[in-house]
């Protein structure tokens, strides 16, 4: 698990680095012929591996429910995002990462609800949920560096 984690922590990186080459206005732009903007994917791929791999195991995630039901998957941006809520997402970056990988050590996650992706990958345990959460980081950073040409 510990690859896992540094790749992970690789994506996180890649993400943090739109924080200072983006302006808040270029986080906020969504281009056209696209459905959202660079911050919303950012906060999308935090909620997403709260869920996948708390909220799937039982546990009480670390973010609101007011940012799971703001980027959650289906969503889209509704407004522009203020410092503030961008100085958030960013700080929200490592910190659940960290705790996750505490809590693997820890040994805190012990069930799971399996189910399929809809991409059919079949998740079955924490573990797999972390291991696919490097691809759903992946393909949502593939989105950003396109949106970042547009911005």
């Amino acid at each position: 698990m510990e690859k896992a984690f540094d790749i992970t922590l690789s994506s996180r990186k890649v993400l943090s680095a739109f924080f200072d080459n983006y302006s808040l206005e270029q986080l906020n732009k969504i281009p056209p012929g696209f459905n959202n903007n660079l911050i919303w994917n950012i906060a999308h791929i935090i909620v997403v591996q709260q869920m996948l791999v708390y909220n799937l195991s039982g546990l009480p995630i670390m973010i609101s429910d007011e940012m799971v039901s703001k980027y959650k998957k289906g969503t889209k941006p509704e407004r522009d995002l203020s410092q503030d809520e961008v100085d958030e997402i960013k700080s929200l970056l490592f910190i659940t990462i960290d705790q996750t990988q505490q809590d693997h050590i820890n040994k805190l996650f012990e069930t799971y609800r399996p189910f399929t992706t809809m991409s059919g990958f079949s998740i079955r345990s924490a573990e797999d949920a972390i291991a696919y959460n490097y691809y759903h980081e992946a393909i949502h950073t593939g989105v950003m560096m396109s949106i970042r040409k547009f911005v």
